[in-house]
């Protein structure tokens, strides 16, 4: 897995100051993204021991309220196995700091048995997940006045147990 970026004191992608990972790949391709060199799996650098190192030192703070996970599409299969395992250790290492996720995949549709990219992994990714910010951003449904999404179909879904925000 690659990964575009680091954030170290994000405050656009939930609440309070977040350290915030942007995986590559993504193949939704939403026309309008803000992020599209992310749609390349090659993108950016390989993931690695380090990185997960990095991300946990980060998250060490006080200050830190919590992580986020956006791309690219975290829940692309390629990507779940390597994030099942930093969602977990970031889960165990600081476990009363919440998880954000953003994808582009339906929580109901395409994350559940059957779905277009439930893999042996996705569930147990959720189940560290405090909030999950679903749906393609759409480009007609653009509205700059939304908070912690960037298009009105997405939905804002609190799906865990550390949720720092109540969806509206």
């Amino acid at each position: 897995m690659n990964y575009a970026n680091i954030k170290n004191c994000d405050i656009a992608n939930g609440p309070g100051v977040r350290v915030s990972l942007f995986v590559s790949g993504c193949r939704h391709h939403c026309k309008g993204c803000f992020n599209a060199e992310t749609w390349d799996f090659k993108f950016g650098q390989p993931y690695t021991d380090a990185t997960e190192a990095e991300i946990l030192e980060l998250l060490k703070p006080d200050y830190i309220q919590g992580f986020t996970l956006l791309g690219g599409e975290p829940f692309e299969p390629e990507n779940q196995v390597e994030l099942v395992h930093l969602l977990k250790k970031i889960r165990e290492t600081y476990p009363k700091k919440s998880i954000w996720c953003y994808t582009g995949y339906l929580y109901d549709v395409d994350l559940i048995p059957d779905g277009k990219v439930f893999t042996d992994a996705t569930e147990e990714m959720l189940s560290y997940i405090d909030i999950l910010v679903d749906g393609e951003f759409v480009q007609a449904e653009k509205d700059l006045s939304l908070q912690f999404r960037g298009s009105r179909n997405q939905r804002i879904l609190k799906i865990g147990d550390h949720a720092d925000f109540e969806p509206q």
